[in-house]
């Protein structure tokens, strides 16, 4: 008895499965951090069983959906976000002698791009974001700074981050980090 071959998976299996991933990541099925790293492996899956273990566990019920989150405060202190959370479409972060970071890696995003408002005085935020996010990062600092420090590329068809930062006496970082490995709780080998 032999075993049967794997089977090469086609550009519209792939397509289905990045589909299917991204209504997951909408239904708050899979964070920020998953979504691109599942992405990521869906567009170089070479057979059927990579693109069936990526979306297999993904089900059709929805977890526990928090409220979407659109503010952000941090006076004198701070008002981090971080692990589970929704990001709404657009978020507003206002820093006085203080700091709001919001770390996107275990968010629930609903939108192809995600605009956040960052302004500051006297402070700052770190925004940290998964590795393969496409981040686009603007504005203007006095008498301090605003720093990209993303180094991976942007995963294609992963949501897109726009920060916008206004910085007096403060400043504002956004940096990728690196993802945690899905490909061994997956069961995946190298393709």
């Amino acid at each position: 008895m032999t075993d049967a071959p794997e089977i090469r998976a086609s550009d519209a299996e792939r397509e289905a499965a990045v589909d299917r991933l991204r209504t997951a990541c909408v239904d708050g099925r899979l964070d920020l951090e998953e979504f691109t790293e599942r992405l990521d492996l869906a567009h170089r899956a070479v057979y059927r069983s990579a693109l069936e273990a990526l979306t297999e566990d993904l089900g059709a019920g929805l977890r526990h959906v928090p409220p979407a989150r659109r503010w952000f405060v941090g006076i004198f202190g701070g008002g981090d976000a971080r692990g589970r959370w929704r990001v709404a479409e657009r978020v507003t972060v206002v820093n006085l002698f203080g700091g709001a970071d919001l770390d996107m890696r275990g968010a629930i995003v609903t939108a192809d791009e995600v605009r956040i408002t960052v302004v500051s005085l006297f402070g700052g935020s770190d925004i940290i974001v998964p590795e393969g996010a496409d981040v686009e990062m603007t504005g203007m600092a006095i008498f301090g700074g605003n720093d990209s420090d993303v180094a991976s590329a942007p995963i294609l068809g992963s949501p897109r981050i726009v920060v916008r930062a206004i910085s007096l006496f403060g400043g504002s970082d956004v940096m990728d980090r690196p993802r945690r490995p899905l490909r061994e709780r997956l069961g995946l080998g190298r393709d």
